[in-house]
């Protein structure tokens, strides 16, 4: 994979449409947990004894809480954490949480990097259990399907606008969903967690040349919520950096006017489906 995956990416149209994938575009997220990430996590940590400690915890903080979609590696730490908790030292421990904290981007890459550089066993152990998991949800096979009408809404949309996948999943995986389904045809970039955060990867996508409010991120989770707001703080700055005549931004987001950093000239309310959303007017 390219060390810059931006780099080739050139903006043809007006308008950027970002799609997230587990849980979104693919239907894949309960299963994943259920069947890879979770049994992997007990497998390689050898945590058989603590199964029904572990296995609620993380489905709650990976699928059902505010933290859905989190990060593999967030995930993990949380879960360490958890059962420090309950007074279950896992060793390494430590050590997880504290690159978890601090190291820029959390992928597989990024983690070989930090275990070539001297990691210690948290780190060798966490490589061992992702890979594990990549494996196994290389093994799922057609357990993973795009949701009924996503290929054909997504090859309508890019008929109008340019497209992105941007997505926490692992790179390698995304991808080889996206081929085998049909999708990646109509998608003109796919970004997963090797590229760096959803924020940064809205960010780099941006400064492409859209004009404000011409990106539109679509998600399922509050990560996909604050790699938004994120978007929203960026077009508030360049739009006070190059002004213009006009710009009408529509979005379901309650605190835009606070992300953009700049109050409406007008509201005008309306609804996506059932979602109820606000149309802001600058001009």
């Amino acid at each position: 994979m390219s060390e810059n995956p931006f780099a080739a990416f050139t903006p043809k149209k007006e308008w950027l449409v970002c799609v997230d994938s587990d849980g979104c575009a693919m239907d894949t997220m309960d299963s994943k947990h259920h069947q890879a990430f979770c049994p992997q996590l007990i497998r390689v940590y050898g945590l058989e004894e603590y199964a029904g400690l572990i296995t609620p915890h993380w489905m709650e903080v990976n699928l059902y809480s505010r933290t859905r979609g989190v990060n593999r590696f967030k995930g993990l730490a949380a879960t360490m954490r958890m059962l420090a908790e309950h007074g279950v030292r896992v060793p390494g421990a430590d050590e997880l949480c504290t690159w978890v904290e601090k190291a820029p981007k959390l992928s597989n890459p990024a983690l070989e990097e930090a275990v070539a550089a001297g990691g210690g066993a948290g780190l060798q152990k966490a490589l061992e259990w992702s890979r594990a998991v990549n494996a196994a949800i290389a093994a799922m096979g057609d357990d993973s399907r795009p949701f009924p009408g996503c290929r054909e809404a997504l090859a309508a949309i890019h008929v109008l606008t340019d497209t992105a996948v941007v997505s926490s999943a692992n790179s390698e995986a995304l991808a080889e969903e996206w081929t085998r389904h049909g999708l990646v045809q109509h998608m003109d970039v796919v970004l997963g967690q090797d590229a760096g955060t959803k924020e940064a990867c809205l960010s780099a996508l941006s400064a492409k040349g859209y004009a404000p409010g011409h990106v539109l991120m679509v998600g399922d989770a509050l990560g996909d919520l604050a790699a938004a707001a994120e978007l929203e703080r960026m077009l508030g700055r360049r739009l006070e950096e190059n002004p213009v005549r006009s710009a009408y931004i529509i979005t379901a987001d309650a605190d835009f006017e606070q992300h953009f950093g700049k109050k409406a000239k007008r509201r005008r309310k309306l609804y996506n489906g059932m979602i109820p959303c606000q149309v802001y007017m600058y001009f």
